[in-house]
């Protein structure tokens, strides 16, 4: 087999609204009560990926989830009387975030040699928990053959999991025996940490990984209060780079020496306080990034425009370039929709190691289904949504048949 690093991003659902729902994430708080556009987020993120594509990289996608969730007003029993957050949770296009789909074990690294991929119970907000069902059918259908690849139930509810965000992986090459990393939070600050460190190791052991490669570290506490509500906020991993804030983790050194003591080759390049403030980085979302390695070998950090219009990020992307060090392209990509929910481009993308002829070739984006799909986004997706059109019946028709069009060009309609 040929394992290659396959980007998932998750098309931006015709719901996409701001409703202010992530307690800890101060964009999609600040936002909240804002006016949204679905079809140009949905355009921005598909156009991401085409810039994917055209670098030489394997891409795929993953569909928007059932919007409105009619099983959670039933089983809520959401009314006209229930709180307005409860109605815009059933509304919520927050599947987008495909970091936050699944944690993924590529074959490389479990023990019967297959890719290993536990869906996120994501209990920490109401909004999100409802997603793992949905999100495990289309890992089923995706990911089917069993031959080479194992889905999973979420971790019980007890322990929070929040998916790939809080998971990065070491190696030498995608196709090689890597090291994982594990990044939890505890609990006690002002704003929730969402990843469970039980729920880490239990997702270790559901995967089969030697415990010998398998690092869990502890997020800084202070990132967590300054709104990097996922490690993704705050470093970013690929091959044998660590791209990382000063203040990520509650241990510095140690989190470096962990990481050093499983995989020798471990390349940390670090922003400093002094350099780049902890409130910039989360404002700009530099480290929710996606760290790429080209054809060429060479590496590549796509990052938001916001980074770009930042003096003190910009410098030090500059000055990062001019050191010669691992990173050797910085590319600024439109997002703004969705970094105004916040999620960057790390947040829109889960990143499965895999031969892409392994993959249900549905979920695989080329130039012609990615046409087919603005086509869809152009013709149906909202144009806009005020909060006020949350639970209208006419925004219900007008989303369930922009879903129900997608699934139909691509031939999903099981999903429907």
């Amino acid at each position: 087999m040929s394992l290659v690093e396959i980007n998932f991003d998750g098309i931006v659902g015709p719901s996409h609204n701001y409703a202010g729902l992530s307690l800890g994430n101060i964009a999609s708080a600040s936002h909240g009560g804002d006016i949204s556009y679905p079809r140009a987020a949905a355009l921005q993120g598909v156009a991401k990926m085409r810039g994917n594509m055209e670098r030489g990289l394997a891409q795929g996608f993953f569909l928007p989830l059932p919007r409105p969730n009619f099983g959670l007003i039933r089983d809520l029993a959401i009314d006209a009387s229930a709180p307005r957050q409860l109605l815009a949770a059933a509304w919520s296009a927050s599947s987008m975030w495909t970091a936050n789909a699944a944690t993924v074990s590529p074959a490389p690294d479990t023990a019967d040699g297959r890719c290993h991929l536990t869906p996120a119970n994501l209990v920490t907000m109401a909004h999100r928990a409802q997603e793992w069902r949905d999100t495990k059918a289309q890992l089923d259908i995706a990911f089917g053959n069993r031959e080479h690849f194992a889905i999973h139930d979420a971790v019980l509810p007890t322990f929070g999991d929040e998916g790939a965000a809080n998971h990065m992986r070491f190696c030498e090459g995608h196709g090689s025996e890597g090291v994982e990393v594990f990044v939890y939070g505890r609990q006690g600050g002002k704003f929730p940490a969402r990843q469970h460190e039980q729920a880490s190791r239990a997702v270790a052991r559901l995967h089969g990984l030697d415990p010998a490669k398998c690092v869990f570290i502890e997020q800084n506490p202070e990132a967590i209060e300054a709104g990097a509500f996922h490690n993704d906020v705050v470093s970013v991993a690929n091959e044998r780079v660590l791209f990382t804030h000063e203040r990520a983790f509650a241990d510095r050194q140690g989190a470096y020496d962990a990481i050093a003591a499983a995989f020798p080759a471990l390349l940390v390049v670090e922003v400093p306080e002094s350099a780049v403030s902890l409130d910039e980085a989360i404002r700009s979302y530099l480290f929710n990034a996606q760290l790429l390695t080209l054809p060429t070998g060479e590496m590549a950090l796509v990052v938001p425009t916001e980074c770009r219009d930042s003096a003190s990020v910009w410098a030090w992307c500059e000055k990062m370039l001019a050191s010669n060090g691992p990173i050797r392209q910085v590319i600024p990509v439109d997002v703004k929709q969705s970094m105004a929910n916040g999620g960057g481009p790390a947040c829109l993308r889960l990143r499965v190691v895999a031969d892409p002829a392994t993959v249900d070739p549905r979920f695989m984006l080329d130039e012609m289904k990615a046409d087919r799909i603005e086509a869809v986004i152009a013709e149906t997706w909202p144009d806009q949504i005020d909060p006020a059109d949350i639970g209208t019946d006419a925004l219900a028709k007008t989303v369930i048949e922009a879903r129900e069009a997608l699934l139909t060009v691509l031939s999903l309609d099981t999903l429907a």
